[in-house]
């Protein structure tokens, strides 16, 4: 239907209103860092973990808790495991790469160890880079560039979440 200028600008203006624009944050966000943010007429959120721009977090709060299952490669095996604090977690570990991070706790992990049990070696969380095991890896990575950033989005919209 085509529509007169006047009423294109009136439909911008309630599209505006009511599903926000995408735009450069007058200063990164406070939880997550991010600059991109969509404004409303009632302020600004985060574009990644929806934090409200200008809220004060409470640093007296414990960080919420994040589980995820990592995949790390060292030569040719693959270990799979699971933690809630993956940077004191994998620099305990000889590893070549962190491969890939999926949210999960235990239960996942022991999915993905039945999943794999074929590939296992005995009485370890290390695996064969078997082909199956390296298209989950690839589809847990598909289109992440930095494991790292999508833990800290995990962790950035728990903290948003938990207001």
């Amino acid at each position: 239907m085509p529509l007169c200028e006047w009423h294109l600008a009136v439909a911008s203006e309630w599209d505006q209103r009511h599903h926000g624009v995408t735009d450069t944050l007058p200063s990164p966000c406070a939880v997550c860092a991010s600059r991109l943010g969509v404004r409303y007429p009632s302020g600004w959120l985060c574009a990644v973990c929806e934090w409200r721009h200008g809220d004060i977090v409470d640093d007296e709060l414990p960080p919420p808790r994040v589980d995820i299952v990592y995949y790390l490669r060292y030569a040719d095996r693959i270990k799979i495991g699971t933690t809630s604090n993956p940077r004191q977690r994998l620099a305990a570990i000889w590893h070549d790469e962190v491969l890939a991070f999926e949210r999960g706790d235990r239960a996942v992990e022991r999915r993905r160890h039945a999943q794999f049990a074929a590939d296992r070696f005995a009485g370890t969380e290390w695996f064969h880079s078997s082909p199956a095991l390296r298209q989950h890896v690839a589809e847990r990575s598909a289109g992440v560039e930095d494991p790292w950033l999508l833990y800290a989005r995990w962790v950035s919209e728990a903290v948003a979440a938990r207001g």
